[in-house]
């Protein structure tokens, strides 16, 4: 029997069996039925024998149940009864027996009914009433769609008569994707043809999602027609009144039903630009109640109905509490600050702030990625991770930036100023990016709040970042009562003072007008006052605008040591006042700009000018100045400074610039001074804080490109000293170009980490350059909302991509340098111009051996009598300099180095005249520090060469403090926890293969002078790389050699050993780890070890190095984190710090359980003691989390989620046993919270690195979130199907599981997308099995607008 039926809104009907296919069985069908239903009715039967009639004819038909058929002819017949003004009451009550034996689909029905009865209302309001009464009673009656055949179908219909698919630019083609948007239709369609009853019209409101009214302007002409016959029936006017106040009785009644919660806040999530429609109406009633009677008489109702659609908001599935799972998932940990004067004290829920400040500190490092950036996604990280305030969240942001206001030691590397920008730029620009950021009603895509979500809908921007900006507020109040950690710095009390003074001298002004407007008068006074590190914070903030001027007015603020003095002599005008008032760049007045940091924007901007367009001296002048105090200590415009100075690396083409040679050459003076003036370690450091690495690089290439091509003046003969030569300026690009890009390091598996590093190898050149040009995309497309404030201002005069061919001198020496890398020098190509240059420089610098035989880069014609005599740089021998361009000089220099070793090694060329030649050359060409350094890296990690005695004859001798060294480095590991590897300083005298020696020996002639610190930050990093590639003792004899050099940084040169040792010695990091837990935790277990003395952020990271004239003493977390970027075998760490948390957990729940101790005894009883397990469990894998991104960033991040959790799950047998042997059978508990650690080390590790937000940081980070949390979503669910066989504990894989998927809906929603439908899918299922039904369903609601159908299956079932 089938035919192709045709229904009114249905459309086509699709074939149902081969008994009705042709129309003739329809009309039978219809015929038969329709006659059924007039016997049933001429003979009064009850309904329930109609709907057993019927369903006789439906079954002769061969039609299944629900009938859409049916649905369709029932339905016609009422329309077409109410529009002949024909009411049968008795075929309504059929309808509604038909829906109750589910003879009819009530979604079918009610989606029928919604399309033809609302735009009737008027009409037809007995029919309007009896909808209502149907809706209450079945629209959450989601069973009975029959089979999948007849489910399809069903939904194709109610599809056609609500135009679904239109209306929400969705496919709807599953039943849940139906009841969702009918529900959601209805909903909308009821308020709507309640405004228009009342006489309320919207004009901005999206008449799309209002599908049910959108034929109401065509429906209300007929209405108004009709309404004209039934004028005088008062029975049918008060019936249309009540039905609009009937509707929101309804409204109410079905919104609060739980289901209806799931399904509106289905699209709420899914759809908000769709449920904005909805605010958009609720927010109308709210502001017409007053004006609009009919809404003053609904009060109630609408006050019921706005508040069900907030809980639909805000709703949070229920864990079972009572259940040890949801006590994890629910921990709420992190409370307000207890010990604000002790940072021991401190909660380690804040603890990764302390160990990114901490680790950010460390100036061998330079991130591509901002510090902004990175502390903006931490603050909203862990704000979310510990439910913490806003007030809560800043002060231990504060707290941890203050924390760094200690000096290190004395040494080669970033000291306080760099430590005072972390604290006073850019963690006020970080939480600047926080205050900005457009809220968002959940962390899912696209779900923004918008402006309709006031007034007590949702949480609003206005009101959103209210919260943000009192919780700053508050944050800083409740710093002053953290007095002992507010110390200024020596260096900084000065400014402190002027801060707090400023506030004094505010208030005072502000009394002395409210004086003199009530008659009083004012003397001529100045303030003193005391000032500590909240003054200076609170200025950064202000000058920012986070928080304005009545700050100065906070209880406490202007301290009681402020007085007021007569002042007897004038203000004395400010250099700065000066200089903006026109007066002449004398020499008293630049160094007074150089020495008094710059105020204001404007300030800078004028210098910034004055450096482009001023007189010749004026340029140079201006340059100076910027790179002085300014730029390092001018921390509320020090991101101005920055833009400037990145600027000024590639100024701009005069308008009128003729010429052939390039126009940078005209700004070598200002390019000398802004290179000399950057190029400090502290201001190298501060420019990688604000994240403009990738742009200095970019802007230092053509700079290398052209003057490295330019022949510089014959008369030169030594560059060091003379800033404005063009070697000099050549040098000074370079190697700090150099020093962005670690060159020395072997290629070893470059890996980009994420957030701004490498390991194994460091970036490529490409890479710094791909993300310069990324940015500069990102600026000219406008994408303002992808990048931050400095970010965005760092913007040179290379507005185009840029890459390293436009730099062919630069690209040829790139490439060079690799060949060296990857390979000897003889096994390059010989025979062409570099040797003869090379010939010459050898002719030239080793002029002596010239004088004793012909010296050629061919080693092999060398001449074996000894070379001795004064240095090339006497005059002499000055006029035979070679003349060439810097570029020349760098290829050939690899030759020289290879002729003049090889020299040394047999013994033809003595090692003092090595050191000396080695050094000419750099005198000659500073840059060449590079190819040397280069070339020497690359032939000690080879191992070809002899090694050579430093014995004070030969090479220099470390004898005189070697052991002492030795010893000191063995106390630093020993007090890190640190089993020290043996050592052979007994073996006499000490050895180093011989371009090692020739290194060391060439650095330690260089002199300690401030004009040479950009080639001390090339050496020592470089340095240490290279004797981390020798055996064990080449490190100490190094040391031993630069402490007896300069004894002032013996205990700074000492510590820096130290860390070499965990360069190759797994067993000696995992040490180290271990060690990081006990000093920080305390644990128990440990308590035997001297770490346990101090914990905390202290004991981890330690609160000093070591007092002045005592061994150093290095706290673990600090040794860690200095040398962790240069450990080799980096994977180990991950399954380090897995095994230890997952151990450290196990062992507090079996401290729970134990009988031992007393207090466990007591408080077993009670939660009190649960609790503290817990907690001690999310510290754990807090720590192992925040120690693991900074080691490794998103490879270990990646590497966690795709290989070691599924690894260690898989071979947790082992485990196992030796647990049984150490502890005894091992508790419930105790598996359990190895489960939650596992699951809270992963997310929180995910989070740190991609963080929580619907988008990444970048393009690249969200395609491998989508993988590792796609992948690993997968590996569980193929243990949840049993594919995947486990050697685990199940209890602590359910605990696994279920905390991963709690952790991941609380705090991590938007990673739910990213996942695939089907697995979403198979994983609740699996916790259905489990019996986490509400867990479940809140997946599934995550998964986006392919997850509705399975989340409607899920909620008929359980709810």
């Amino acid at each position: 029997m089938g035919s192709k039926c045709y229904g009114e809104d249905g459309g086509e009907w699709e074939d149902t069996a081969a008994a009705a296919s042709s129309s003739s069985n329809k009309e039978e069908f219809e015929k038969r039925v329709l006659e059924t239903v007039k016997v049933c009715e001429q003979r009064k039967e009850p309904p329930l024998v109609w709907a057993m009639e019927v369903a006789k004819c439906v079954g002769s038909s061969g039609l299944g149940f629900p009938c859409p058929e049916l649905a369709h002819l029932l339905v016609s017949q009422l329309s077409l009864s109410n529009n002949n003004n024909n009411y049968q009451p008795s075929l309504w009550k059929f309808l509604d027996q038909a829906l109750s034996s589910a003879l009819l689909s009530p979604l079918h029905v009610l989606a029928l009914l919604t399309s033809r009865v609302i735009p009737r209302r008027w009409s037809q309001p007995e029919a309007y009433r009896l909808y209502l009464e149907l809706l209450s009673r079945y629209a959450f009656s989601f069973d009975g769609l029959g089979t999948d055949g007849c489910g399809k179908k069903i939904t194709k219909f109610v599809d056609a008569a609500l135009q679904l698919s239109q209306t929400y630019g969705v496919q709807v083609v599953e039943v849940g994707h139906a009841v969702v948007l009918c529900f959601f239709s209805i909903v909308v369609g009821l308020i709507d043809s309640t405004l228009c009853d009342w006489g309320l019209h919207m004009t901005s409101v999206d008449k799309e999602t209002g599908v049910v009214s959108s034929e109401d302007g065509k429906d209300m002409d007929v209405d108004s027609e009709e309404s004209q016959i039934f004028r005088r029936n008062e029975h049918r006017d008060r019936m249309k009144k009540s039905n609009s106040f009937m509707a929101f009785e309804v409204l109410g009644k079905l919104t609060e039903n739980r289901k209806a919660t799931v399904l509106l806040r289905l699209v709420y999530l899914n759809m908000p630009e769709k449920f904005d429609g909805l605010l958009q109406r609720m927010q109308f009633l709210e502001a017409h109640k007053q004006a609009s009677p009919n809404l003053k008489s609904a009060y109630q109702l609408l006050v019921k109905l706005s508040a069900n659609i907030q809980r639909a908001m805000g709703f949070q599935y229920q864990l079972h509490k009572h259940q040890l799972i949801g006590k994890l998932i629910d921990v709420r940990s992190c409370k307000s600050v207890p010990f604000c004067n002790s940072v021991s004290g401190w909660l380690a829920c804040w603890v990764p702030f302390d160990i990114y400040m901490e680790n950010a500190m460390d100036g061998k490092q330079f991130p591509v990625t901002s510090a902004i950036d990175i502390l903006t996604e931490t603050v909203k990280t862990l704000k979310v991770f510990n439910r913490a305030s806003w007030q809560e969240t800043f002060l231990a942001l504060w707290l941890s930036g203050l924390r760094l206001e200690r000096d290190p030691l004395e040494g080669p590397v970033p000291h306080l100023e760099s430590r005072l920008c972390a604290l006073l730029s850019i963690t006020p620009l970080a939480i600047a990016r926080v205050l900005e950021d457009e809220p968002s009603c959940s962390s899912l895509p696209g779900c923004k709040a918008s402006r309709y979500m006031k007034c007590g809908y949702g949480h609003g921007m206005d009101g959103d970042r209210a919260s943000r900006k009192q919780g700053l507020i508050s944050s800083l109040q409740v710093l002053g009562l953290c007095t002992t950690l507010l110390c200024p710095p020596n260096s900084v009390v000065n400014a402190a003072n002027d801060a707090a003074a400023k506030a004094a001298s505010f208030i005072s002004n502000s009394q002395n007008v409210q004086d003199r407007l009530s008659g009083g008068g004012c003397c001529d006074t100045s303030l003193k006052a005391g000032g500590d590190m909240r003054h200076l914070i609170v200025e950064a903030c202000i000058a920012r605008k986070l928080i304005d001027t009545s700050a100065y007015f906070w209880p406490g603020y202007v301290p009681t040591s402020a007085t007021l003095v007569p002042n007897p002599s004038p203000l004395q005008k400010s250099p700065w006042s000066m200089f903006m008032e026109g007066a002449r760049l004398t020499n008293p007045l630049i160094n007074a700009l150089k020495a008094t940091p710059a105020s204001s924007f404007a300030e800078v901007e004028k210098l910034y000018y004055t450096a482009l367009n001023g007189l010749e001296e004026e340029k140079t002048a201006a340059a100076k100045i910027l790179c002085g105090a300014s730029l390092s200590r001018g921390w509320n415009i020090q991101e101005y400074v920055v833009q400037f100075v990145v600027k000024l690396l590639c100024p701009p083409v005069p308008p009128h610039f003729t010429g052939s040679r390039s126009h940078l050459v005209d700004y070598m003076s200002v390019l000398s001074a802004i290179l000399f003036g950057a190029s400090s370690i502290d201001t190298v450091h501060i420019l990688s804080l604000h994240g403009v690495v990738p742009e200095v690089a970019a802007s230092l290439m053509p700079l290398c490109e052209t003057f490295g091509s330019l022949v510089p003046e014959p008369t030169h003969s030594s560059s060091i000293g003379d800033e404005s030569s063009i070697y000099m300026v050549f040098s000074s690009a370079f190697l700090f170009l150099l020093r962005l890009w670690k060159f020395y390091r072997p290629p070893l598996e470059p890996c980009i980490t994420g957030r701004g590093g490498a390991i194994g190898g460091e970036l490529p050149l490409e890479y710094l350059l791909l993300l310069r040009n990324s940015r500069t995309q990102l600026q000219n497309s406008g994408a303002r909302d992808e990048m931050d404030n400095s970010t965005n201002m760092h913007g040179s005069t290379l507005d185009k991509s840029i890459y390293i061919d436009s730099y062919p001198n630069l690209r040829d020496w790139y490439c060079q340098n690799k060949s060296c890398i990857a390979s000897t020098v003889s096994g390059l190509s010989s025979g062409n111009p570099v040797h003869q240059v090379a010939d010459k420089i050898l002719t030239t610098i080793f002029w002596r051996i010239t004088k004793s035989g012909t010296m050629s880069s061919d080693s092999s014609v060398l001449p074996s009598s000894s070379i001795a005599g004064p240095s090339a740089s006497t005059g002499e021998d000055a006029y035979q300099r070679p003349v060439l361009p810097a570029w020349e000089v760098l290829e050939a220099i690899p030759f020289v180095l290879e002729a003049v070793l090889t020299a040394c090694a047999h013994g033809r060329l003595s090692s003092r005249d090595l050191t000396t030649g080695l050094r000419d050359i750099i005198d000659f060409l500073p840059a060449s520090l590079a190819a040397i350094i280069s070339y020497f890296s690359a032939e000690i990690s080879r191992g070809i060469w002899k090694l050579v005695p430093m014995n004070g004859t030969d090479w220099p001798s470390p004898a005189a403090n070697l052991v002492a060294v030795e010893t000191e480095i063995k106390d630093i590991l020993s007090s890190a926890g640190v089993n020290a590897p043996s050592s052979l300083s007994g073996v006499s005298p000490a050895m180093l293969p011989l371009p090692m020696a020739a290194l060391v020996s060439l650095t330690i002639t260089f002199k300690l002078d401030k004009s040479l610190e950009y080639i001390h930050a090339v050496v020592g990093p470089a340095l240490e790389n290279c004797a981390s590639g020798c055996p064990w003792p080449s490190m100490p004899i190094i040391s031993s050699l630069w402490a007896q050099k300069v004894p002032r940084w013996h205990d700074f040169i000492v510590v820096s050993c130290s860390r070499s040792v965990f360069r190759q010695n797994p067993e000696a990091v995992a040490e180290l780890l271990r060690s990081c837990f006990t000093s920080y935790l305390g644990l128990s277990h440990l308590l035997a070890s001297p770490l346990v003395s101090q914990n905390g952020v202290n004991g981890l990271l330690g609160s000093f190095i070591s007092a002045p004239g005592l061994c150093p003493r290095v706290a673990p977390g600090f040794l860690f984190l200095r040398s962790c970027r240069t450990i080799h075998h980096i994977q180990y760490l991950n399954h380090v710090i897995v095994e230890l948390v997952a151990n450290s957990s196990r062992e507090c729940g079996v401290e729970w359980a134990s009988t031992n101790f007393p207090c466990h005894r007591r408080l077993k009883s009670t939660q009190t003691s649960l609790s503290v397990a817990i907690a001690r469990a999310k510290e754990l894998a807090t720590l192992g989390a925040s120690l693991l991104c900074v080691a490794g960033g998103l490879q270990l991040v990646q590497e966690l989620y795709l290989e070691t959790i599924p690894t260690w799950f898989l071979s947790a047998r082992r485990r196992g046993d030796h647990d049984k042997e150490k502890h005894g059978d091992v508790n419930a508990v105790s598996r359990i919270l190895e489960g939650y650690s596992m699951a809270y080390l992963l997310v929180l590790s995910g989070a740190f690195i991609w963080g929580v937000g619907a988008e990444p940081q970048s393009q690249a980070f969200s395609r491998r979130r989508l993988c590792g949390v796609g992948v690993h979503m997968d590996f569980v669910v193929g243990v949840l199907e049993g594919n995947v066989s486990l050697g685990c504990d199940p209890a602590t894989w359910k605990a696994y599981v279920s905390c991963l998927v709690g952790l991941v809906v609380s705090f991590a929603p938007a990673w739910i997308r990213e996942v695939r439908h089907e697995t979403l899918r198979k994983l609740a299922t699996g916790l259905r099995g489990w019996h986490e039904c509400e867990l479940a369903l809140s997946l599934l609601e995550r998964g986006g607008v392919a997850a509705m159908g399975s989340v409607v299956e899920l909620v008929n079932d359980v709810l």
